[in-house]
């Protein structure tokens, strides 16, 4: 009789450092399997993928025995390590922060192919080159000059909208001073009441 699937959970772990504490212990104890023979397992799957951040879906059965299986790294992982970068720009693609080769994207388009939704190389090329996009990373060749110049019209953009910021803050600054000017010159009706004070104390 085939084992029955009580649950499946899906974990992105370093290649190579599985360990049973958090995020895998938390993640994992709870369904009872036996965490040490998990990691065992996972860090001998990924041995030849270390440095690298591998998901992984694990199927727990009724009797706690569990199956996993290895998918290919996050495309903005793969991307951010080939172009040598820590952070993707938070801008988007208004701001390059790196530039990669075409080979560099055909590359991790061959390997995010099983897990996309692409028909060959081809589209995958597309699919991972719009990530990198979104990522401020720009591909020689490809779309670095169209990245390069929709960049430079953000950052005028930028400049301006800073400006026109400026300009508003010095104007409500002015408004401000203006208004305490006013307050503090005695108005007509003011100095009527000061004469008629000065009178009822006489």
């Amino acid at each position: 009789m085939a084992k029955e699937v009580v649950k499946k959970i899906k974990l992105q772990i370093e290649a190579g450092k599985a360990t049973p504490a958090p995020p895998v212990g938390t993640v994992l104890g709870p369904a009872g399997i036996n965490l040490q023979d998990f990691c065992s397992k996972f860090n001998e799957a990924t041995r030849d993928k270390m440095g690298d951040v591998v998901p992984c879906e694990i199927s727990i059965y009724d009797d706690r025995s569990f199956d996993f299986v290895l998918k290919t790294a996050p495309a903005p992982f793969l991307l951010k390590k080939a172009a040598g970068i820590a952070k993707a720009s938070k801008k988007g693609a208004n701001e390059i922060v790196a530039t990669i080769s075409k080979d560099q994207l055909r590359k991790i388009a061959e390997e995010k192919l099983p897990d996309l939704n692409a028909y060959d190389v081809d589209a995958a090329m597309k699919e991972i080159a719009g990530t990198a996009r979104n990522m401020g990373i720009a591909v020689k060749g490809l779309n670095d000059a169209e990245l390069a110049e929709q960049a430079a019209e953000a950052a005028e953009e930028e400049k301006e909208q800073l400006k026109r910021e400026a300009e508003l803050e010095e104007l409500e600054q002015e408004a401000k001073e203006m208004a305490t000017a006013s307050a503090e010159v005695p108005t007509h009706a003011d100095e009527e009441e000061a004469s008629a004070t000065e009178e009822e104390n006489n």
